[in-house]
């Protein structure tokens, strides 16, 4: 008897728990603390996707969420750029670098260094 249950409990824990991958997911959301739902992935073989635009000393849009062919990108424009991240273990999506705090913060400073070098140069 406590051959089968020693072999029952292996058993047991051998098998697939059916847990599916937990990504973080969001859409069009400027600041990341907007994007800290959970959800559960429906197919075993998805990933977690960030998808970050970044428009340079304005905002940032983001967006998270399950993907089944997810791949990393990175893309440079005028005016920002766009970064596309995967990973594949269970909330790994957490991080989105950039807020709409933060990037009005760093306009503001240089805003307010301009113009003090122009009001200093003028007097």
């Amino acid at each position: 008897m406590k051959a089968f249950l020693v072999l029952l409990l292996g058993a047991v824990l051998c098998l697939d728990s059916g847990s599916s991958l937990q990504c973080y997911n969001c859409m069009s959301q400027l600041s990341n603390s907007n994007c800290q739902k959970k959800v559960d992935c429906k197919d075993k073989e998805t990933t977690c996707k960030t998808d970050v635009i970044r428009v340079v000393g304005l905002f940032s849009i983001i967006s998270k969420g399950c993907d089944s062919s997810c791949e990393s990108f990175h893309q440079d424009f005028k005016v920002g750029n766009r970064n596309i991240s995967c990973c594949n273990s269970d909330l790994c999506n957490v991080n989105a670098a950039g807020t709409v705090r933060g990037s009005y913060g760093i306009a503001a400073g240089i805003a307010a260094s301009v113009l003090w070098t122009f009001l200093n140069n003028r007097l």
